[in-house]
This record gives C-alpha cells, sequence and structure tokens, in this order.
C-alpha cells in the first residue's frame, strides 16, 4: 500500500509539472477562462441581476469541449512517442499510472476553475448572492470535471492519434451531458421501455448538476459523480491491460 502511495504520488508530481513545462496549460487556461468570461458578461450586465446562474449554465458545455483536450495526450502521446512502453518497465502498476496521472490533470482543472474567482467577485461587488450556493455549484463543477476527466483518460488510451481521442471524448462526454433532455429521450420514447429511459435520464450529468448548482448537496448526486470517475478509471486500467497483452 505504501509502495502504491509513492508511486501515485511520483507520478502525480511528474504529470502536474509537466502541464508547466509545455504550452499546455497557458493555452488551455487562457481559452477555458477567455471563453467563460466573454460568454457570461456578453449577457450578465444586461440581465440587471448580480447572480453567478449564467455562469455555472455554461459552465457544463465548456467543461465537455475543453476538458477533451486536457485528456486527449494522456496516453495517446505515450503510445505515439514511444514512451508508453518505457512506463511498462518501470516498477508501477497500471492502475499507478492512472490514478496519478488522473489527480494531476483533476488539480489542473481545479486550478483553472479557481482563476474565475474575479467573476465571483464581481457578482458579490454588485450585488449580494447566496456564497454557500455559489461555493456548493463549484464544488460541483469540479466533480463534473472530474468525470470528463476520467471518460477522455479513458478514451485516450484506445488510440495512439491524439486528435481522434479528442473527438471521442467530446462525443461522449456531450452523452452523458445531454441524456435526459428532451432532444434526447425523443429518440428513445416510442419503442424503448420506460425503465431504460429511466435509466438513460439518470446518467445526465447536467441534471445531477443543476441539483448541485442550486445549493442541494444530494449525497446521491455527489456518489454519482464519484461512481462514474471510479468506473472510467477502471476501465481505462482494462483497456491498458488489453493493449499490453497486445
Amino acid at each position: 500500500m505504501k509502495k502504491t502511495t509513492e508511486n501515485v504520488k511520483h507520478i502525480f508530481k511528474k504529470e502536474f509539472r509537466s502541464y508547466f513545462y509545455s504550452p499546455i496549460a497557458y493555452i488551455v487556461i487562457s481559452i477555458f477562462l477567455l471563453i467563460m468570461g466573454w460568454l457570461f458578461f456578453s449577457t450578465f450586465f444586461l440581465s440587471d441581476q448580480a447572480s453567478m446562474v449564467g455562469f455555472f449554465g455554461l459552465l457544463p458545455p465548456t467543461l465537455a469541449f475543453i476538458i477533451p483536450a486536457v485528456t486527449m495526450r494522456l496516453f495517446s502521446e505515450e503510445m505515439n512517442v514511444g514512451t508508453y512502453e518505457l512506463l511498462l518497465t518501470l516498477p508501477v502498476t497500471f492502475r499507478d499510472i492512472i490514478v496519478g496521472k488522473f489527480l494531476a490533470a483533476w488539480l489542473f482543472v481545479g486550478l483553472a476553475l479557481l482563476l474565475t474567482f474575479p467573476t465571483w467577485l464581481t457578482v458579490n461587488y454588485l450585488g449580494n448572492p447566496d456564497n454557500g450556493v455559489i461555493a456548493a455549484a463549484y464544488i460541483g463543477s469540479w466533480l463534473m470535471a472530474g468525470g470528463f476527466l476520467a471518460i477522455g483518460s479513458c478514451l485516450s488510451a484506445l488510440t495512439r492519434n491524439q486528435v481522434v481521442a479528442f473527438i471521442l471524448s467530446v462525443v461522449v462526454c456531450f452523452g452523458f451531458l445531454l441524456s435526459g433532455l428532451p432532444m434526447v429521450m425523443n429518440l428513445f420514447s416510442g419503442w424503448a421501455p420506460q425503465s431504460l429511459l429511466d435509466l438513460i435520464a439518470d446518467f445526465s450529468f447536467l441534471a445531477r448538476f443543476a441539483s448541485i448548482s442550486k445549493g442541494i448537496l444530494d449525497l446521491r448526486d455527489l456518489l454519482y459523480f464519484v461512481l462514474v470517475i471510479v468506473f472510467w478509471l477502471m476501465a481505462n486500467t482494462i483497456i491498458l491491460e488489453l493493449r499490453k497483452a497486445d
């Protein structure tokens, strides 16, 4: 157990530092902040209401597009440049590698979310929002981001091509985000049993996040995101094991 913890810690540090050794971190964070700032403030001053509801309404689709740009390199790049084979020679397990990479990416995305604090300060300066609700929404955002990261990490292990990994991740992330909405449910209504429709609706990231962003920290919603993360990281491990066997 101690060795596993040390391995994960070492990989985590190496991966987190690597984001800032290349332009990737600065480009992704800059694009994320510019998109969120432009989309939010372009309507904020017209709404005549000091609230971050619009901000958190825009955040899920933005994360579903931005996060695949972070995850597409996690394993695709390793396989493409040949360092993946080097990883196999190290005294670490696939689980250590996956968890270390995931935690580094999750902290990186958490940092990007924290850098949106000027929005929070602006809203507080102009009005008197419920900061407890805003804090809950940030927690939900980070958990949702973790779900997207776990999905992207797993799909990155499927291919050596980063562009393919990016596209796959965007499609699957938006699938989880939009499931439960009428536009998706209409595709299944009329022929699918109600139990399947309920199951599809339950997988909706958007519905779970909407509940948390209202300040309702329901254990079921929190547990859902944790289970999604665990499931996709386990799938990631299985995929790497199969690729090793090949």
